[in-house]
């Protein structure tokens, strides 16, 4: 856990957005979200040569691409402008039985895959940050059940990248074969879950969660939030408790 002062209900004390009116995540209560028949499908065209590295930050694992210029995009959606692929990371729990950030009717999954894109109208990842509509993140959930080849190829990457800094080439991944079949979504505006929180994001939650198994989330449970050259702290749990909805309005592509 967090030593006092560092965990989540502190974020504000350094960064004030952290309790502002656009956080996430959020509970979704299916009940109360109403189709939007404006919203179109969304796609993504990921070019797997973007791919470049692995990391782990001390918070998660993170993919890193090249958004040196259009090269893996999305596009549609609620999004009116194309948006380049930044980054994926995962975020997970202790055990199988919650993990994800986002939550559906209550059921929290065993972890969540976020990619991070930006707005390329404004050249700059950092600009973007700074736009409401200036980043763009798809949100996976991850259930327990069979084996994921696919999410195989990313775990076996782990290894070289144990500890916090450590990173590792990693070239010639597509991520959209981790979304699942159904490309039905949840969209709301929100922001990143962890600090500083920009309040920058439109969120496409995907309905439907892909399938791993509880080896495969038991991987990323091997990762440290320590260095190497420091006492070892395993890096069990690094989702963010639900935040206020505040009148935000979430809508679906789907009826």
């Amino acid at each position: 856990m967090p030593t006092a002062g560092t965990g989540p209900d502190h974020w504000h004390e350094l960064y004030p957005i952290a309790k502002g009116e656009n956080q996430s995540p959020i509970e979704l209560n299916t009940k109360e979200i109403s189709h939007d028949p404006s919203l179109k499908p969304w796609t993504a065209s990921y070019d797997p040569g973007s791919a470049k590295t692995i990391l782990n930050n001390g918070k998660t694992c993170r993919v890193v691409f090249d958004d040196t210029y259009d090269r893996s995009m999305l596009r549609g959606g609620p999004l009116a402008a194309p948006y380049r692929l930044r980054q994926f990371h995962l975020h997970w729990g202790s055990s199988d039985d919650h993990g994800s950030e986002h939550s559906v009717d209550g059921v929290k999954y065993a972890a969540e895959l976020h990619l991070v894109h930006w707005n390329s109208k404004y050249n700059s990842y950092a600009t973007a940050l700074k736009h409401p509509d200036g980043i763009a993140v798809i949100g996976v959930f991850l259930k327990i059940g069979r084996e994921k080849g696919e999410f195989q190829l990313f775990l076996d990457a782990l290894d070289k990248i144990k500890t916090k800094g450590k990173e590792a080439p990693f070239n010639n991944f597509n991520p959209s074969c981790l979304f699942p079949a159904c490309r039905d979504y949840w969209t709301y505006h929100g922001s990143f879950t962890t600090p500083p929180c920009e309040e920058c994001i439109v969120w496409l939650l995907l309905k439907e969660p892909i399938t791993v198994s509880s080896d495969q989330i038991a991987k990323l449970r091997t990762l440290y939030s320590s260095a190497e050259n420091e006492p070892p702290v395993p890096l069990v749990r690094n989702w963010r408790p639900p935040q206020p909805i505040k009148g935000r309005i979430v809508k679906a592509s789907f009826k």
